[in-house]
Formats: C-alpha cells, structure tokens, sequence
C-alpha cells in the first residue's frame, strides 16, 4: 500500500534552510521567503597587471571611483604583515584605506596601503608628507628616488569579517578575494605592501603573464 506525503516539522524545516544558507546554496529575502541563490558569472574583472609609460604607472583599478575619502591613520606590523614587509611584528606603519566602487557594476572593493615609517622618511620624502597618494604615484616616487621596481603577489579567499561583508556587501556564506601585493626596491628589498578585498560573487583577478626581463618593469 503507497504511504501518503510525510509532514515534516517547522524546527526541522528551519535546520535545513539554515544549513543551506549556510552553504550559500539559498538566499533568505526577509518578508518575500527563501530562494535557490543562481551561481553568476563574476561582474567585473580587476586587471593586476601593471604597466608603465615613460614616468608613469598604471593599474587594473585605476578608474574605480573612491566612494568616500581616505582613511590615513598609524598602525604596526603584525604576525602576517611583519613578514611580508620584512620587519619585525609591532613596527610602526603609516595605513591608507581606500573604499572603491566599479562605475559600471557598482562592485565594491577595499584598497589598503600599509607603508613602513622608515621607508616613508629615508626612501621617499613625498610619502611621508602625503601619505594619501595613489599607488601608481607611489611607484613613481620611488622609481624616481633610484628603485627599480618588481612586486610579487599572493591570493587567496576566505570568508570575511563583519565589517568586511557590510562595506563590501556581500551576501551570507560568501568568500572575499584577498589579494597581498608587496612592492620591491632594489636588491629585493620590500618597501611597501597593499591588500585588495573584493567579494569573490562579484570579481575576479586576471593577470598577464610574461617571461622574466631584467629591464622590463612588471607584475611577478
């Protein structure tokens, strides 16, 4: 004899949604119910390519619009970013926080540029006495103060914080991109580094890939 349709009960009905939306598999519209969250293809891709013409530098979200000025204040090096810069954890940094949105998706992205004290006075003057300056003039700064530039960059994902999910807008259970990009001097020293956080559901990072070449300036 066939058995007719089995009642499942409301706190079991509430698990399972909150396990699904935990796995980011269904999107919860406060007031209209739950829905099957589509999988779309990325908004927008960042080139992180950088480029150069004559004295100036170029990178892939150089015409992103700052949504609000930006945030410049005093930090120190910490257990990940000590290393990367090549400094001890604790060490004095100048910090500059950028929010920037894409004109064409609204897709939004965080920019920060963390610039050791030392580096700021000895290296590069202009750093110190204006520590909001574009990356692409800070490359040319210290192109001009006699470094020759490479960088080197690492990317990874990973879910993001609270602040990070409500700037950046992200929906639940969704990862960020993360990308480290330190700059180098010369005899490899680090000089600079700068942190890219963009929701992995609204952007992708695409980058030109070259042979090594010891006059050529370029993303490594």
């Amino acid at each position: 004899m066939a058995s007719g349709p089995r009642l499942v009960s409301r706190p079991t009905v509430r698990k399972a949604i909150a396990a699904l939306r935990a796995e980011g598999l269904i999107e919860v519209i406060h007031g209209k119910g739950s829905y099957v969250r589509a999988v779309p293809a990325p908004a927008v891709t960042i080139e992180r390519t950088i480029t150069r013409s004559g004295k100036a530098f170029r990178t892939g979200h150089h015409e992103w619009q700052q949504s609000e000025a930006p945030t410049v204040y005093r930090t120190t090096t910490t257990a990940t970013t000590g290393p990367l810069l090549g400094l001890a954890e604790g060490e004095a940094l100048f910090a500059v926080d950028r929010l920037l949105t894409d004109p064409h998706t609204e897709t939004r992205a965080l920019h920060r540029v963390l610039i050791p004290f030392a580096m700021a006075a000895s290296e590069a003057e202009q750093l110190a006495e204006a520590r909001d300056t574009e990356p692409e003039q800070i490359y040319a700064i210290l192109t001009a103060a006699g470094h020759k530039l490479t960088w080197d960059e690492i990317v990874s994902a990973r879910m993001p914080l609270p602040d990070e999910r409500a700037t950046l807008q992200v929906p639940d259970a969704t990862p960020i991109i993360h990308a480290t990009r330190v700059t180098l001097g010369t005899d490899q020293r680090p000089l600079i580094l700068e942190e890219l956080r963009a929701g992995a559901d609204r952007a992708q990072l695409a980058y030109r890939i070259t042979t090594d070449n010891p006059r050529a300036l370029q993303a490594v």
